[in-house]
């Protein structure tokens, strides 16, 4: 997508909003009823009552950018809330973009790079068979 970094923050307004609306008047309804600044970088999703048109709308440093889209068949997944506003991850923005159920989308995890010290007492091998052989049970069950 053209537009805002994987680091902005993405917020969803969990009531539909008028689509007749423009980028003013989609960023007024990001003040009243968000509680929000539309100018501050981050990425405002709104949708449509029939749930099958979003706009997103963002401010990129220099002007106000709209995003719409619409389905032409099926519905966006949105959440169960009625009233109120949601975060999202860039991850799950992307996934909710694209047409899957966004809910199933995480954020990716940072992998520790710390290793195991060579030493690690004289459990350590005892510690190391017990979740072995609890991984092997659990795997022999499926």
């Amino acid at each position: 997508m053209i537009g805002p970094s994987g680091t902005v923050r993405v917020m969803v307004a969990t009531k539909p909003v008028d689509f007749r609306k423009g980028m003013e008047g989609l960023a007024m309804l990001v003040r009243e009823h968000m509680k929000a600044d539309p100018f501050l970088g981050a990425v405002y999703v709104l949708r449509a009552k029939r749930a099958d048109r979003i706009k997103l709308i963002f401010w990129d440093g220099t002007r106000l950018c709209l995003f719409a889209k619409r389905l032409e068949e099926g519905v966006f997944r949105w959440p169960k809330i009625e009233d109120g506003v949601m975060r999202l991850s860039a991850a799950e923005l992307s996934a909710l973009l694209e047409g899957p159920d966004w809910r199933r989308v995480h954020a990716s995890r940072r992998r520790s790079s710390r290793r195991k010290p060579d030493n690690c007492g004289p459990r350590c091998g005892e510690v190391n068979q017990w979740h072995r052989a609890r991984r092997q049970a659990g795997a022999n069950m499926l």
